[in-house]
């Protein structure tokens, strides 16, 4: 089916979008009228699914906070047209609608819905909640150019790790750090990083560093294991994920190589067991992500382990002052 979406301020939005709101969440769902009604609407773009026939057939509503997170909200589709495809293209659009814009992109899902998002790239990031009498977790995706680049390849689950086994190919900055926070995003225990160094314009930023203490936190067993060969940048320079390890000291742990025993010339970063993000060499952000690797991501964790074996701690770092 061949659906036409259409965008509007609140202001100037038709009658449609209101009653396909109505219908679906106050009269269907029974949400309260004064939780479904919001002075968001005011600052949210609004998008109009119409189908073939020019009947409407579907709303959603997308807005920013700060300029960085792009939120997606209020998607509804009438009964007569559901399982069309038309609430497929309409969260497409949006996607579309954020590459360049956003950074992120965030959406709340009831539950039932969870793997109709999964199917367009978005991950939960929260425990379930409750939301006008209604289960919802909270999903994202931390990539949305990248996503919106493969809208028209119908590739399965994009970037859901354990699930997406198709490998991404990355050769700019951005598309690296996009696919790597995203693999560091749902990583649920494990995390081993091995880089010659933490640079601070790869490593040193405020989403990773989030990530990984969220990550470091999620667990009793969660394990972030560090791998550097070099560690006299973190010296000169304050390091979020060296104030991060100092917080939680038995969840994120830092050793230098021993260069007396055989180490890799590839950098590369593993999350739990299926996830790795790599690197052809220490000078360029040129390489692969595989979501769904785990036979990959095994040999590089045996690798890893016996250079972790053979490494020492940071001796300049443990006497830094706190």
């Amino acid at each position: 089916m061949t659906v036409r979406i259409r965008k509007y301020s609140w202001q100037l939005a038709p009658a449609h979008i209101r009653n396909i709101r109505q219908k679906v969440f106050v009269e269907e769902q029974k949400v309260p009228p004064e939780l479904e009604w919001d002075d968001t609407d005011e600052i949210a773009d609004h998008f109009l699914a119409v189908s073939p026939d020019n009947r409407p057939a579907g709303v959603a509503r997308l807005f920013s906070t700060l300029g960085e997170t792009g939120h997606i909200g209020r998607m509804a589709i009438l009964p007569e047209f559901r399982g069309q495809g038309i609430g497929e293209a309409l969260l497409w659009q949006l996607i579309k609608e954020s590459a360049g814009q956003y950074q992120e992109l965030k959406l709340s899902a009831q539950q039932h819905a969870i793997p109709f998002y999964q199917r367009a790239g978005f991950h939960v990031c929260s425990e379930p909640y409750d939301d006008a009498g209604i289960p919802h977790l909270d999903m994202r995706n931390l990539a949305p150019a990248l996503l919106a680049d493969q809208a028209d390849t119908k590739r399965s689950c994009p970037m859901l790790l354990g699930t997406d086994t198709q490998p991404w190919l990355f050769d700019t900055e951005n598309s690296m750090i996009d696919l790597m926070d995203s693999m560091v995003g749902q990583a649920g225990q494990r995390l081993w990083l091995y880089d010659r160094l933490l640079d601070h314009d790869r490593y040193d930023r405020q989403r990773f560093s989030e990530l990984i203490s969220s990550l470091a936190r999620r667990h009793r067993l969660s394990e972030v294991r560090l791998l550097i060969h070099d560690d006299k940048p973190l010296v000169k320079r304050r390091h979020q994920l060296v104030e991060l390890m100092r917080r939680l000291p038995s969840r994120i742990e830092l050793r230098l190589v021993n260069k007396d025993y055989p180490y890799e010339d590839q950098p590369f970063l593993v999350a739990d067991r299926e996830g790795v993000v790599y690197r052809h060499d220490f000078a360029g952000p040129s390489g692969f992500a595989g979501f769904a690797d785990s036979g990959r991501v095994r040999l590089l964790a045996e690798n890893f382990q016996r250079m972790w074996d053979a490494g020492h701690q940071s001796l300049e770092l443990r006497e830094l002052p706190i």
